[in-house]
């Protein structure tokens, strides 16, 4: 599979892209990864996905260490190592910091305005919305961000949570121009309740890139309904 390496950064960390031409890939590409067996029954465009991540994320580690596949098809990092993988159209992108951090990273095609409209319910709520509106952003860019960022949380947490995560599970109370808090709203693994997670956020064309990176000396911030008016 035709191949292009490049790198940028977000909020200090060096982030990893792949384009790629998925119609030059071929299943004998697939017998580079040592796990190529456990996609023997993926469609192509799994195949051509799943090969661009890995390739940004052997670029991101030392020694170009290559992540397997855990039980519920997240990459499993090498020991030492937090990482977060993400694809959108015909890029991967990885990034990987210092375990125990947590990282998480994720890229969207902008929706439509009429896209966002129709699924608006899904990805937020009430409380939400007007957070949406402060900046003055058209409306679907902002409910990418938040669709984003969410998907970037659950990313970062999901080592910890080992569990499917709703949208409700986190609210927006925050957008800028370069970052985004997200709140939860329930108990997530240790992280209670009201515990506040700030991401950084790029757009690149039609596309938005959000970054959660968490070290462990950063204690997380509280929120409350109370506090956020």
């Amino acid at each position: 599979m035709h191949t292009t390496h490049s790198t940028f950064s977000l909020a200090g960390h060096t982030l990893h892209r792949i384009t790629f031409d998925p119609t030059t890939f071929t299943d004998a590409d697939l017998l580079w990864l040592p796990h190529h067996a456990q996609l023997a029954n993926a469609g192509r465009k799994r195949k051509a996905d799943h090969l661009a991540g890995r390739i940004a994320a052997a670029h991101a580690l030392p020694d170009y260490t290559m992540p397997a596949i855990g039980p519920s098809g997240e990459p499993l990092w090498p020991q030492g190592i937090s990482g977060s993988i993400t694809h959108s159209g015909t890029q991967a992108i990885a990034v990987v910091t210092q375990y125990p951090a947590l990282i998480g990273i994720d890229c969207e095609t902008i929706l439509s305005e009429n896209e966002a409209r129709e699924i608006k319910d899904g990805i937020i709520d009430t409380q939400e919305e007007p957070v949406l509106f402060r900046l003055g952003y058209p409306f679907a860019l902002a409910l990418t961000l938040v669709f984003s960022a969410k998907e970037s949380l659950f990313k970062a947490l999901f080592p910890q949570v080992q569990a499917w995560m709703g949208f409700d599970c986190a609210r927006v109370t925050m957008l800028d121009d370069k970052t985004l808090t997200l709140a939860l709203t329930c108990q997530l693994a240790d992280f209670q309740e009201g515990t506040a997670f700030p991401l950084h956020w790029q757009q690149h064309g039609e596309q938005v890139i959000t970054l959660l990176s968490h070290a462990p000396g950063d204690e997380p911030s509280r929120w409350s309904p109370q506090t956020s008016r």
